[in-house]
C-alpha cells in the first residue's frame, strides 16, 4: 500500500534542499549546496521508484487523496492532492533520475561559478515543481506545477544575468510561454464551467456530460465542447513542449547552462505537455477535431524542425531542434491515439537526450568553452568516454537496432501508418512527416558526431578567444592563448553520461512488451476501440522485443535512416569538402533553414515588435498626451494662470484689502436677498 507519507516526502525533500542551498548557502559553502540537494532528489528517486515497484509487482492500488483543500466557494472546491498510477510512477521515475544525473553532473560543469549555491537551488525546485505537475490530482495543482516549472525555468535560462544573450532568451521563453499558458488557462476555465469541478476523477468519470453539446465562440460558428476544451488545452502544451509556432524559446534557451538543457529541454519540463494530454485521453477521445489538430502540429514539428537541426553548427542547439522533433513525434503519437507510444517515447527520449546534452557539455568543458562544432573534430581519442556515451546516445536517437529508440520511435511511426486507414488528409500528412523524419534524424545525428570526434583536428587552427561559440562560463579559461587542447571531462561530468547510456542501451528492450502492447497503463489511459492502433500493432507485428527487432529489414524507416547515416558519412567523414559543394548548391533551402523559416522574425517583429509599438501607441496618446498633456500638465498651466492672476490682486496695502471685504459683502447681501425675494 502507497503511504502518503512517502508521497509528500518525495515531493518535498527536493524543496528542503532548494530552500536551505538558497537561504543558507553562503553558511553551508558550495559542499553544503550540492550534497543537501543531491541528498533530497536522491531520496525522492528511491522513493519513487519503489512506489512503481509497488504497483508494477507489489499489488498496490492506485493512490487517489486530497491533502488539503485550498478553498470551498459554493459548490466549488479545490484542493492539494496526489494521483499516483502507473503512469505517474512512471513519470515520477524519470523526472527524479534524470534530475539526480544532473545534479551530480553539475558539481563538475559549474565548480567555479560563483553562482555554485544559487544553480542548485533552482534545479533542486524545479525538480520540486515537476513533481507536484506530475502528481497532481486535479487541474488547478497541475497548473501550479507548470507555472512553477516555467518560473525556475525563466531563471534557469538567464542564470548567467549578467550575459545580453541569456536575458533576451529567459524573456523569449517566457512570453512565448505566456501565449501558450493563456490557451491553458482558458481551457481549465472550461473545464470547470461544464463539469463544475476540476478533480480529475470526477471529470474523467463524467465525459457524457459534454458529449454532443456544443458552445458559440464566435456567433453564428458553435464549437463541439469537447473541441473546443481539447484544442485550448493542447495549446498550452504547445508552449509547454514548444510545438510550432511556439517553439522559437527552446533554441534560445541553450544560453543558460548546459545542466538545465538537459533538465528542462530534455526529459522534464517540455515532455510536460505530452503527459498532460495523455493524462487528458479520455477528454481527448471525444474529439477527432481535437485530435487531427494535435495531430497536424505534432508531424509539422517533427519534420521541418528537424530540418533546422540539418544546418547548425552551434552543438547545443543541434540537440536543442533534434528535441524540438523528438516532441513533435511524441505529439503525433498523442493524435492517433497512440497515448502509450507518447510517453513511452517521452521515458526513452529522456534518458538518450539527457545523454546527448550532458555529453554536449561534457566536449563544451574539455574543449574549454567553445560550442562551435566547426572548431572541433578529433575529439574521440581525447575524451573517449564521452565520445562513447556519445556513440550510445545517437545509437538510440536514430533508432538503430534494439537500442531504446528503436522501440519508442518505431512504434510512433507504424501507429502513424495505420491510423492512415482510418483518417484523411491530416494522417497521410503525419505518417509522411515521421517517415521522412527518419532519415533528417539520422543525418543530423551523425554529422554532429563526425564534425565533434572525428576527422581533422580544427581546433588547432582556432583560438580560444575567436569571437563566437563559447559558452559564457564563469570558470572560462581566460588566461589560455593559442590552440585549444581538449581533454576528459572529471568523474562527476563522465559518471552520469555511463548510467544514462545504460537505459538508452537496455530499457527499450526490457520495458518494451509491457509498456506499449500490455495493460501497464491500463485505467491511466482510456482509449477508444476504434482508435486503437496500438493494439492493431500489437496484434499484427509484435511476438517479444527479440521479434520485433529483427523485422527491421521490412521498415522502410530503417533504411531511410541507414540512407541519412550514409549521406552524413560521406560528406562529413569520407568526403568532408563536399558538404560545402552541396550548401553552394542548395543556397536558398539553406539560407530558409539558417533563417529558421523566418519564425524568430515574426515573433520579434510582429508579436513582441508590435506589442512594443502599440505600448509606444498608447503612451504617446494616451500617457504622454491625454494624461500626461491634459489631466497633468493641463491642469497645472490652468493652476499657474490663475496664480498668476490672483497675483496681481495682492498689492500689500490695507485700503485696498478693505476694499474688496466691503465689496464682497455686498456682493454676498445681494445673492442672499436674490435667493430670499
Amino acid at each position: 500500500m502507497i503511504q502518503l507519507s512517502t508521497l509528500l516526502t518525495i515531493a518535498l525533500s527536493p524543496l528542503f534542499g532548494a530552500i536551505v542551498a538558497g537561504l543558507f548557502g553562503r553558511k553551508i559553502g558550495r559542499a553544503g549546496a550540492h550534497w543537501v540537494t543531491i541528498l533530497g532528489v536522491g531520496l525522492s528517486c528511491v522513493l519513487s521508484a519503489n512506489v512503481l515497484y509497488q504497483l508494477v509487482w507489489g499489488g498496490a492500488e492506485v493512490f487517489n487523496q486530497n491533502v488539503y483543500t485550498w478553498y470551498e466557494i459554493g459548490g466549488y472546491s479545490a484542493h492539494v492532492g496526489f494521483l499516483v498510477d502507473r503512469l505517474t510512477a512512471m513519470m515520477m521515475v524519470v523526472v527524479t533520475f534524470v534530475s539526480l544525473m544532473v545534479h551530480v553532473y553539475t558539481i563538475g560543469y559549474m565548480a567555479e561559478d560563483d553562482g555554485y549555491q544559487r544553480f542548485f537551488s533552482y534545479i533542486a525546485l524545479f525538480t520540486f515543481s515537476m513533481l507536484m505537475l506530475v502528481m497532481s490530482n486535479n487541474f488547478l495543482q497541475l497548473f501550479f506545477g507548470w507555472e512553477a516549472v516555467g518560473l525556475v525555468s525563466y531563471l534557469l535560462i538567464g542564470f548567467w544575468y549578467k550575459k545580453p544573450t541569456a536575458i533576451f532568451a529567459n524573456m523569449k521563453a517566457f512570453l512565448v510561454n505566456r501565449v501558450g499558458d493563456f490557451g491553458f488557462l482558458l481551457g481549465i476555465a472550461a473545464v470547470l464551467y461544464w463539469f463544475g469541478s476540476l478533480d480529475y476523477a470526477t471529470v474523467f468519470g463524467n465525459t457524457a456530460a459534454i458529449e454532443g453539446k456544443s458552445v458559440e465562440v464566435f456567433e453564428g460558428m458553435p464549437w463541439a465542447v469537447p473541441t473546443l476544451i481539447g484544442v485550448l488545452l493542447f495549446i498550452g502544451a504547445m508552449g509547454k513542449s514548444a510545438q510550432v509556432p511556439l517553439h522559437v524559446w527552446l533554441p534560445d534557451s541553450m544560453e543558460g547552462p548546459t545542466p538545465i538543457s538537459a533538465l528542462i529541454h530534455a526529459a522534464t519540463m517540455v515532455t510536460a505537455g505530452i503527459f498532460m494530454v495523455a493524462r487528458m485521453s479520455p477528454l481527448y477521445e471525444l474529439s477527432e477535431t481535437a485530435l487531427h489538430f494535435v495531430l497536424f502540429i505534432g508531424a509539422t514539428t517533427a519534420f521541418f524542425t528537424g530540418l533546422i537541426g540539418m544546418v547548425q553548427n552551434d552543438i547545443k542547439r543541434v540537440v536543442a531542434y533534434s528535441t524540438l522533433s523528438q516532441l513533435g513525434y511524441m505529439t503525433v503519437a498523442l493524435g492517433v491515439s497512440a497515448y502509450s507510444g507518447a510517453v513511452y517515447h517521452l521515458m526513452t527520449h529522456a534518458f538518450f537526450k539527457a545523454l546527448l546534452f550532458l555529453a554536449a557539455g561534457s566536449v563544451i568543458i574539455g574543449m574549454h568553452h567553445e560550442q562551435d562544432m566547426r572548431r572541433m573534430g578529433g575529439l574521440r581519442k581525447y575524451m573517449p568516454i564521452t565520445y562513447w556515451t556519445s556513440v550510445v546516445g545517437t545509437l538510440a536517437l536514430v533508432a538503430f537496432l534494439f537500442f531504446s529508440g528503436y522501440y519508442s520511435k518505431d512504434v510512433i511511426i507504424e501507429a502513424a501508418k495505420e491510423a492512415i486507414h482510418h483518417g484523411n488528409w491530416v494522417n497521410q500528412y503525419a505518417y509522411w512527416s515521421v517517415l521522412l523524419g527518419a532519415f533528417v534524424t539520422s543525418f543530423y545525428s551523425f554529422r554532429l558526431l563526425y564534425m565533434t570526434f572525428h576527422g581533422e583536428e580544427r581546433f588547432r587552427h582556432a583560438s580560444a578567444h575567436d569571437d563566437h561559440g563559447h559558452d559564457d562560463h564563469a570558470h572560462d579559461d581566460h588566461g589560455h592563448h593559442g590552440p585549444v587542447e581538449p581533454h576528459e571531462s572529471p568523474w562527476v561530468v563522465t559518471l552520469p553520461l555511463v548510467l544514462l547510456a545504460i537505459p538508452s542501451i537496455a530499457i527499450g528492450y526490457l520495458t518494451v512488451g509491457p509498456m506499449l502492447f500490455g495493460d501497464f497503463f491500463a485505467g491511466a489511459i482510456h482509449v477508444d476501440a476504434h482508435h486503437d492502433v496500438i493494439r492493431q500493432i500489437g496484434e499484427e507485428a509484435f511476438h517479444g522485443p527479440m521479434a520485433f527487432g529483427l523485422h527491421f529489414w521490412a521498415s522502410p524507416a530503417f533504411w531511410l535512416a541507414f540512407a541519412g547515416f550514409g549521406m552524413a558519412t560521406w560528406l562529413y567523414l569520407i568526403k568532408p569538402g563536399s558538404s560545402a559543394w552541396f550548401r553552394e548548391k542548395l543556397s536558398l533551402p539553406y539560407r530558409i533553414l539558417q533563417d529558421k523559416y523566418g519564425f524568430d522574425r515574426l515573433w520579434i517583429n510582429g508579436f513582441a515588435g508590435g506589442s512594443v509599438k502599440l505600448g509606444q501607441l498608447f503612451w504617446r496618446g494616451g500617457d504622454a498626451g491625454l494624461i500626461d498633456g491634459v489631466a497633468i500638465n493641463g491642469s497645472v498651466a490652468l493652476i499657474d494662470r490663475i496664480a498668476a492672476i490672483s497675483r496681481n490682486l495682492q498689492s500689500g496695502l490695507l485700503y485696498h484689502y478693505a476694499f474688496a471685504m466691503i465689496l464682497g459683502l455686498i456682493g454676498l447681501l445681494g445673492a442672499l436677498l436674490w435667493v430670499l425675494g
